[in-house]
């Protein structure tokens, strides 16, 4: 019903940028909240910073200041521009996108494959 295609992790030095993009397709009417999660090795998935169609934003204490999260209504896509990374932000990084198909239903989750983003030292 939902695909959610990301791009643009990689290997990066600490101090470096790299930018996130997320697109979802499908029959969609409308998506009240795209953001972006993070998974390191051993540790649960957590929230990095959230967007709203209405662009509102809500960040993480960790990226605040660093990251700054982004979307295009239109193209139902979702950035994340990543500047001074650090080794800890290496993880792999989760697109997510709350889908409503129509005006009645209530809105769905739907998750990225996920890329991996790494940060050396």
């Amino acid at each position: 019903q939902v695909q959610l295609v990301e791009s643009g992790g990689g290997l990066v030095q600490a101090g470096g940028s790299l930018r996130l993009s997320c697109e979802a397709s499908g029959r969609i009417f409308t998506i009240p909240i795209m953001g972006w999660y993070r998974q390191a090795p051993g540790k649960q998935r957590e929230l990095v910073a959230t967007i709203t169609d209405g662009s509102i934003t809500n960040y993480a204490d960790h990226v605040k200041g660093r990251f700054t999260i982004s979307r295009d209504n239109a193209k139902n896509t979702v950035y994340l521009q990543m500047n001074s990374l650090k080794p800890e932000d290496t993880a792999v990084y989760y697109c997510n996108a709350r889908v409503k198909f129509n005006i009645i239903l209530s809105a769905i989750d739907y998750w990225g494959q996920g890329t991996q983003v790494t940060v050396s030292s």
